[in-house]
């Protein structure tokens, strides 16, 4: 079929193969077939994930439908919802690079021709395409979906409703019953975070990238489409095996100009841009940090989605999902149709067939003409408290500069004391240190520390700066992935409480006004920290990792 044949079982000197072969069922015949390895991310812990294992048994029964040997296996998840907020939250990014591994490492050994990916959660998505690009054999990403829309007493809830509450409880602004209340309805059933959150922004970004079919992304998890996907998933491997359609003849430049510019008009996660770089290196691409404020500079918001928006994913799949989305881009000439997907079909002519945008119908999406923001809302700032730069998050409603006097926190948990005995006043710059890819080790996120500051009302008037990461739900003046972290020696380590911080976003600043005598006297007394960990996965993670503005790959000099 390509010229990954099925050689290699067929070979007379391997006859363990053979035999191991023939004892899981397979039939003289089916071994001339190729073999497609399917890999879920399905785990019972977790909303994202719960529902993934049966979406992989009808991709496996549509693999089999086109005459090909399809053959499950599994590779982790974790919940950053759960995590978030706990020690746990160290390990979400450290999942990307162990997925990646593991798909990898089982596509490797077992030699499987092709690889189709059902995923879910955060990592789940940039991982499996990190293994698909080292692998490159024919692929596709097959989200798991989103996930309905909460409600309580007449509120519309999503996951981050659950964090945001907390806010309001410790500020007194809400009762006992409606805190569970919450809690108890914000997620109810399976499928991802259903904002333009982490999961819906690579989800998105995939599909414009070309390696996911057409509305895989906006379609829900417990739909009669996200079935329907998985039959056509199914011929789709069959055609990319039969062309020898490969991830790197997909994954061009090009793509990745598309993927940045659809997370830019949908307002999608500062996660992005790390994963991406992440993403591009697996191919052999380097793109950077300036790529996307190239991109951002050129490229309006247009999605009212949450975090800062209104909407849920749910919606954009009911005005004609992201290909409707697309198809407008396309249209005023934001996209590169001519790119090469997963359907062996280019952009052009998957998103031909595609509903038009009706602007007077819906307001989900707004036209080009009446942009919520002229620019992209992801905005790479620099400066002495970030020379390798940094990933803010401006959607227009926080304005863009912020000069206010800096309250230091050595991690989250200091953070949230702080909130709880009033230690954060308007007018300041919040600073979580050492919570970066090494210094954590990990990069957490940090959605628990904004979500209590929108929570207790402090949204507007403080601004937040992290060698950190964000999850996609936070929102405010934010300010994450500064470069270089504390714990390698960045100028971040030297900040004081009431030291002026200025935030300047339409120049990409990010300063430290603090001058150069007192920083060195700071600098000869500063003692570096020691690694927080000593042994284990986390160890091993610190010692490999590169920087944010680097994508924090872990397979690199």
């Amino acid at each position: 079929m390509n010229k990954y044949s099925r050689t290699i079982t067929q070979d007379p000197t391997l006859p363990a193969s053979q035999a191991m072969l023939y004892g899981i069922g397979l039939s003289e015949q089916d071994l001339k077939k190729a073999q497609v390895g399917i890999v879920s991310t399905g785990f019972d812990g977790n909303t994202c994930n719960m529902h993934l294992n049966d979406l992989a048994r009808e991709v496996k029964q549509a693999v089999w439908d086109q005459e090909l040997v399809g053959l499950v296996f599994h590779t982790i998840g974790v919940s950053d919802g759960i995590a978030n907020g706990t020690e746990g939250m160290r390990y979400s990014l450290v999942s990307r690079d162990v997925i990646a591994d593991s798909i990898e490492t089982v596509c490797g050994a077992q030699y499987y021709d092709g690889l189709i990916a059902v995923v879910g959660c955060d990592k789940n998505m940039p991982g499996s395409l990190i293994a698909m690009g080292r692998l490159n054999r024919p692929a596709i990403m097959v989200y798991g979906g989103t996930i309905a829309g909460g409600h309580y007493k007449g509120k519309e809830l999503n996951i981050i409703s659950a964090f945001e509450a907390l806010g309001e409880k410790i500020k007194g602004q809400l009762s006992e019953e409606d805190f569970k209340g919450i809690i108890q309805n914000s997620c109810p059933g399976a499928g991802a975070c259903g904002g333009m959150y982490t999961a819906n922004t690579m989800a998105s970004a995939i599909e414009a990238l070309g390696m996911a079919l057409p509305y895989s992304s906006s379609n829900p998890a417990l739909s009669q489409e996200k079935s329907n996907e998985c039959v056509e998933a199914g011929k789709a491997i069959r055609l990319l095996l039969e062309k020898d359609i490969k991830p790197r003849d997909i994954m061009t430049r090009q793509a990745f100009e598309n993927a940045i510019t659809l997370v830019m008009v949908l307002g999608g996660s500062t996660n992005a841009v790390l994963h991406l770089i992440a993403m591009a290196k697996s191919v052999g691409l380097s793109l950077t940090q300036d790529d996307f404020q190239r991109i951002s500079d050129k490229t309006p918001l247009l999605g009212d989605l949450k975090p800062s928006g209104k909407y849920l994913m749910e919606a954009v799949h009911k005005i004609g999902g992201v290909p409707a989305v697309m198809k407008y881009l396309w249209q005023k000439g934001y996209l590169h149709g001519d790119c090469l997907t997963v359907t062996g079909k280019t952009v052009a002519e998957n998103i031909a067939p595609a509903h038009d945008l009706d602007f007077e119908k819906q307001d989900v999406m707004v036209p080009v003409e009446r942009a919520l923001k002229k620019t992209g809302h992801l905005q790479i700032l620099y400066g002495n408290l970030a020379e390798k730069g940094s990933v803010a998050k401006i959607t227009g409603k926080e304005g863009e500069r912020f000069k206010g006097t800096a309250r230091v926190f050595n991690g989250e948990f200091e953070l949230v004391d702080g909130i709880q005995s009033g230690k954060i006043n308007e007018g300041d710059v919040v600073v979580i240190r050492y919570v970066g890819p090494k210094g954590a080790p990990g990069m957490p996120e940090m959605l628990k520390p904004t979500s209590l500051i929108m929570g207790s009302g402090l949204g507007k008037s403080v601004a937040l700066i992290t060698d950190g990461r964000f999850s996609g739900g936070s929102h405010g003046f934010v300010i994450g992935h500064i470069t270089p972290e504390a714990f390698d020696g960045g100028l971040l380590a030297l900040v004081e409480d009431g030291d002026w911080i200025e935030i300047d976003v339409k120049k990409h600043q990010i300063n430290l006004l603090v001058d150069e005598k007192t920083l060195a006297i700071r600098r000869s007394q500063y003692k570096p920290k020691p690694l927080r960990v000593n042994h284990g996965i986390l160890y091993k993670y610190a010692k490999l990792v590169k920087t944010a503005a680097e994508g924090c790959v872990t397979d690199e000099d």
